[in-house]
């Protein structure tokens, strides 16, 4: 019976964590019906219906730049996996969520809100750089500055921890799902042909860089010609899609470049010395630590599993509340994200 879970919605995927392990893990995309906007698929049947439904059907994410978007939707999907994976077995369970810094309490509350409503209770929220601290196991309670990256979907996630809280941070609104649209722009802008989204992901994954690699890699993909509309294929290379997504990665660099200079000095000493630490499914970007790293001139750390680091260290900080509380940091229930 599971007592303790972690969620981590995020824009790209839905990840839940108990029991010391990931029993959950699906695209947070929904199909609905065009005209009600009723649910018809989840998960990765709704994904695979992204660029292919007629009129009738739509797919969406309801989760944007690491927010409830659409709030219905959301809770339909989340009540669908909770009921997937736990079924009536869950029993008053613990919950944890974690979510962007800097967002409004209503925002925190719409979260904790979704997660009771789809059937959880006593609902904690925890903002994801405290999460993925203490799955990194880091002590962050002592006056010394420690940086948190985590490159998500929708939002790179920006902290300085340092006394047990955040001194320093910024949700930067640009994530992977920003390579992959710069890799549609590049195929239609250079080969005149148009790919979807799930061509781009593959694309990204396969032969995607931040920094150039020492051997060209080509990669045959398919799309539609912008002239005949008729299906055609073309060779990629690893160049044209470096070149494409540089921008947005030099983008991240940037704003790690601004919080650092937004922060105390002796922390950024320390920041120097320690190095950052990296998550997030857009760390393991081919060359992306590299390029922060030199960018910076700071050693990174990538996660043991950046894609699972968030709702691991989520769990691992429930597990262990005297830490929190050591470190003055209340979870906050829903009760009280409740706006007066």
């Amino acid at each position: 019976m599971a007592t303790e879970i972690g969620i981590d919605l995020g824009s790209s995927k839905t990840v839940l964590f108990s029991s010391s392990k990931i029993v959950l893990e699906k695209p947070s995309a929904v199909t609905v019906d065009s005209e009600t906007w009723e649910p018809v698929f989840f998960g990765d049947k709704a994904k695979q219906t992204l660029g292919r439904t007629p009129e009738t059907y739509e797919c969406v994410y309801p989760i944007k730049h690491g927010v409830i978007a659409d709030y219905d939707l959301a809770l339909s999907m989340l009540t669908n996996y909770i009921s997937e994976t736990f079924g009536s077995k869950v029993v008053r369970p613990q919950i944890i969520a974690t979510l962007p810094t800097g967002l409004t309490e209503l925002q925190h509350h719409s979260l904790a809100n979704v997660i009771e409503e789809s059937g959880g209770r006593n609902v904690s929220v925890l903002e994801v750089p405290l999460a993925i601290a203490y799955g990194l196991n880091l002590d962050f309670s002592t006056p010394k500055g420690h940086m948190i990256v985590d490159i998500g979907a929708g939002v790179t996630d920006i902290a300085v921890l340092s006394l047990g809280g955040i001194a320093q941070c910024d949700c930067f609104k640009t994530g992977s799902f920003d390579f992959d649209e710069q890799i549609i722009r590049i195929a239609r802008k250079k080969h005149n042909i148009i790919i979807g989204p799930l061509t781009a992901e593959n694309i990204k994954k396969q032969i995607g860089a931040a920094v150039k690699r020492p051997i060209e890699i080509v990669m045959v993909a398919r799309g539609r010609n912008v002239f005949t509309g008729m299906p055609e294929s073309f060779e990629i290379t690893s160049s044209d899609v470096y070149s494409a997504i540089i921008g947005t990665a030099y983008s991240i660099c940037n704003a790690i470049r601004k919080v650092l200079e937004k922060t105390d000095p002796d922390l950024v000493a320390d920041i120097m010395e320690t190095g950052i630490y990296l998550s997030g499914g857009g760390a393991l970007l081919y060359g992306m630590k590299d390029l922060i790293s030199s960018y910076i001139g700071a050693p990174v750390h990538l996660a043991e599993d950046p894609e699972h680091s968030v709702v691991k260290g989520a769990v691992a900080a429930l597990k262990k509340p005297e830490l929190l509380s050591k470190n003055d940091y209340q979870f906050r229930s829903i009760k009280e994200l409740v706006i007066e």
